[in-house]
């Protein structure tokens, strides 16, 4: 297959996506559960959010959080929402400390996190630790000493 020399100019003049994730859009299927969690439990601040609506957003730093119906965002996105199992993606929030992922471990699990891996070395060389959020999304809580990702 050859390339025409115009499809290659309409290549190169196109611009690419800035490189960063906006918001990251969780589809929960309990909205209610979701939103105690991580308003009442992590702390987590809403944003213009209204008892009863559907979507609800967390301003972040550097990005932004949703819980979406489940079924909902599917829908949106044209695809089944069905299926269990590992997701193949993990959230991760690092820290500056071993002891702050002790920390944030600790205050995720006493919000109702489920455990997944208590917080240890691990074999990069950084300190690391899983739980999982009330639809089972996981969530690493890290402490890396070679990049600073706090």
């Amino acid at each position: 297959m050859t390339i025409s020399n115009e499809d290659k100019s309409n290549r190169e003049n196109r611009r690419a996506p800035k490189a960063k994730i906006s918001m990251i859009t969780l589809g929960v299927r309990n909205l209610a559960a979701s939103l105690a969690f991580y308003r009442d439990g992590l702390g987590f601040p809403t944003y213009n959010y209204v008892e009863g609506q559907n979507c609800i957003m967390f301003k972040l730093e550097g990005t932004w959080l949703a819980l979406y119906p489940r079924a909902s965002l599917a829908d949106d996105a044209a695809v089944a929402s069905r299926g269990s199992g590992f997701p193949g993606f993990a959230l991760a929030h690092n820290v500056g400390s071993k002891a702050l992922v002790d920390e944030t471990f600790a205050v995720a699990v006493a919000a109702g996190a489920t455990p997944v891996k208590e917080p240890q070395d691990v074999f990069w060389g950084g300190y690391s630790s899983y739980f999982a959020d009330p639809d089972g999304f996981l969530w690493e809580v890290a402490w890396n000493p070679f990049t600073d990702l706090t």
